[in-house]
């Protein structure tokens, strides 16, 4: 689990299902009233960016990515599909 105070740019959670990754992030504290982090984050999948306030304590799960080079290889209607120049698979 991560809370929204450790946020930094680049770093992937599940929020409401969804992977998502932070694109910026800025830590708040108001002259009056409780602190805030406002957050920049994309989903993965859709690629739909959204704006949004969490408080510093919420805690979220971590996800964990992969990263890889891979080769583009053709697709087949909807699916892609990739080769990794490593392994031939």
């Amino acid at each position: 689990m991560i809370s929204a105070g450790d946020f930094r740019n680049g770093m992937t959670f599940e929020m409401d299902g969804q992977v998502v990754q932070v694109i910026e992030f800025q830590h708040v504290k108001p002259g009056k009233g409780a602190a805030f982090v406002r957050t920049k984050y994309k989903n993965v999948i859709t690629g739909a960016v959204v704006e949004t306030s969490f408080n510093p304590t919420a805690k979220f799960p971590t996800a964990f990515v992969e990263r890889k080079d891979m080769q583009y290889s053709y697709n087949d209607g909807d699916l892609y599909y990739f080769m990794d120049m490593e392994t031939y698979e």
